[in-house]
């Protein structure tokens, strides 16, 4: 069994819906404070911080890469580089997907689809994604050095 421990710290005075600040700070041990906020388009948060949809979708990136890189160093594969530009899509109420949209840097053309096919495993190994009750999809690019 694993645990985590994360403390979110917010302080102000919530005196009105318009007036109180979203602007909070999530702490781990050892780790610097990560500036957070709401997502300003529908709760009045800070654009400059990161909120809890942004952190979710991050989440489901590095679990993914996390997993790839890994499947890729027991399979041979040598990777350079990996980039992925994630989106999520929500409603009101919940996330409806999220599509990761790796592209990835290999040293040799002939592990191309290799590469490609270890997305999958990735994906099936991903403890986030796997937490998830919506749909998260991949649409991975290899490329060569």
């Amino acid at each position: 069994m694993h645990r985590y421990e994360v403390e979110v710290a917010w302080s102000g005075a919530t005196t009105g819906h318009r007036e109180y600040s979203r602007n909070h700070e999530a702490f781990a041990p050892g780790r610097p404070p990560l500036p957070s906020s709401a997502d300003p388009d529908f709760a009045r948060g800070d654009a400059d911080r990161w909120n809890p949809e942004l952190l979710l979708i991050a989440a489901l990136s590095e679990c993914h890469m996390l997993w790839y890189l890994h499947l890729c160093t027991e399979a041979g594969i040598v990777v350079t580089d990996y980039r992925d530009t994630a989106e999520g899509t929500m409603d009101n109420t919940r996330f409806q997907q999220v599509t990761l949209r790796p592209r990835v840097t290999v040293t040799d053309a002939a592990h191309t689809e290799t590469a490609r096919d270890l997305h999958a495993k990735a994906h099936e190994r991903c403890f986030v994604a796997n937490s998830m009750n919506f749909p998260v999809g991949h649409e991975p690019t290899i490329v060569t050095a």
